[in-house]
């Protein structure tokens, strides 16, 4: 019989990676991304008990993911001495062109604003547009609209 501790173990090895992206999404300093990752993860741990599966668990750690980073996003604008540094960590560095393309990409995702960010994060992460909805809690004819707007957007972001 497996323990709560290795199924949670199980998981986290399972959607770390996933866990990452997202926090790396909210920050470039390594060390804040770090410690959005190890508090993600305890509010995983916390509310391990009480996921009852009335969805699946990669939908429920993108919204635990995505509302910790959501919060701790507006907090720090509020507290208004948040520095942007930029991380040495290149995760998807194939290549040199490749990680060029992807650098520039993060960049105008990271000129939107949360909400839309959020969205493109999940829909570049390949989730369907009902686990989107599911995960932030809107319609899934807002999600079709949000990507509509945000393709439109970053494609007009052609200084960034």
């Amino acid at each position: 019989m497996e323990t709560k501790e290795q199924r949670f173990s199980r998981v986290v090895e399972e959607y770390k990676r996933t866990i990452y992206t997202v926090c790396y999404m909210f920050s470039k300093d390594e060390d804040e991304v770090n410690d959005l990752f190890q508090e993600i993860l305890i509010r995983l741990w916390q509310g391990f008990d009480s996921f009852e599966g009335k969805s699946d668990i990669k939908t429920w750690i993108y919204r635990v993911s995505l509302n910790y980073c959501l919060n701790y996003d507006k907090k720090q604008k509020r507290a208004g001495n948040r520095v942007s540094l930029d991380m040495d960590v290149k995760p998807y560095e194939d290549n040199y062109e490749k990680s060029l393309q992807v650098k520039h990409l993060y960049k105008r995702i990271n000129a939107l604003g949360l909400v839309d960010r959020s969205v493109i994060l999940l829909w570049l992460e390949g989730l369907s547009y009902d686990e989107i909805g599911a995960i932030l809690g809107i319609s899934v004819k807002n999600v079709s609209i949000k990507l509509v707007r945000i393709k439109e957007q970053l494609k007009q972001m052609s200084n960034i």
